[in-house]
């Protein structure tokens, strides 16, 4: 969304020629989603100016970390031509402010007419929308949702992991965007996980429809699908396991589940860092259930349980074969 954020810098400076003056009004106009992020982008903006002479914070980091905060619920594309970098140093003074006073909080307050922010932070959360449909966010997950939810049932999510059970009304889909993968639905409940470039949904109950661009496939109960940033196919596939209810049912449920997986579950809910080098150690497969207790304890069983060993260092855990001694 970088380039567009600097062309509308440049209609904000009054600097765009007349055939970008045009590009901008008809980005504008085309989507009400872009409507909405020029709206914020120039609340933003009016508001950082006044803060162009007090900051003395490294501006290039800053206005960065700002392109990356800032983002519309779209990707669109647009050409645009370079504009004078001496024009916009406020804006990177503006990106300063937000960061110190913190992005997010600032970022909700002025999207509160348009799209109300849920961040889940160090905790899970669990939030009944307007239409009664209830959702369970992971930690760290982010998302907004349309403040006239009842009218209109849309959903960013901008990060992270969340559970959502729908409350039916064929009359408003329910639909969620993450990035350029789009989820619709009238009533169900399934899980989604948009994270490092990655969108999976997992359908416990009812149908639900993932797109992208003119590709989409219906997802039934106990279907999944992964879509990787830049994919060029939509593959649907049965789910094996219950690990990703883990965060809701405080447990790690594991069908046949290989422990590269699992590992990778432990990672996130842990915070640790876990690795396993041998191919034939991460195929490995665990059919249990643990309780969401101490790391030390699950992996004391997992490893008595495939015979393995856990070598710890100052850089992680690192999971092998046992060492032989003759």
């Amino acid at each position: 969304m970088g380039d567009i954020d600097e062309l509308l810098i440049k209609y904000l400076l009054n600097e765009t020629s007349t055939e970008e003056q045009t590009q901008v009004q008809k980005w504008i106009t085309e989507d009400p989603a872009n409507e909405t992020y020029y709206a914020h982008f120039k609340k933003i903006w009016e508001t950082s100016k006044n803060l162009e002479s007090v900051s003395q914070i490294d501006e290039e980091a800053a206005w960065k970390k700002f392109r990356s905060k800032v983002s519309a619920p779209a990707e669109q594309e647009t050409v645009i031509l370079p504009i004078r970098k001496k024009n916009y140093s406020w804006l990177k003074i503006a990106a300063v402010f937000l960061i110190a006073v913190g992005l997010w909080s600032t970022y909700r307050l002025y999207t509160a007419g348009n799209y109300t922010m849920i961040d889940a932070s160090a905790s899970i959360v669990t939030k009944t929308l307007p239409d009664g449909s209830v959702i369970t966010l992971n930690k760290n997950a982010m998302m907004s949702y349309n403040s006239d939810f009842n009218n209109n049932r849309s959903i960013h999510l901008q990060k992270g992991e969340a559970f959502f059970k729908v409350t039916p009304n064929k009359e408003k889909p329910f639909i969620i965007d993450a990035d350029k993968v789009s989820i619709r639905v009238v009533g169900t409940s399934f899980n989604v996980k948009h994270l490092k470039g990655e969108t999976e949904v997992i359908v416990e109950t009812g149908i639900v429809k993932v797109s992208i661009g003119d590709m989409y496939i219906e997802l039934h109960k106990g279907e999944k699908v992964s879509v990787k940033d830049g994919a060029t196919s939509l593959t649907k596939e049965i789910n094996s396991d219950q690990l990703y209810s883990h965060y809701r049912s405080k447990l790690f449920i594991l069908n046949n589940t290989p422990l590269w997986k699992f590992v990778g579950t432990l990672n996130e809910v842990y915070n640790a860092n876990i690795a396993i080098q041998d191919p034939k150690v991460k195929e490995m497969t665990l059919n249990t259930t643990f309780k969401e207790e101490s790391l030390e304890t699950i992996l004391q069983v997992v490893c008595s349980t495939l015979d393995i060993q856990q070598v710890r260092s100052q850089n992680g855990i690192l999971l092998s074969k046992k060492v032989q001694h003759d």
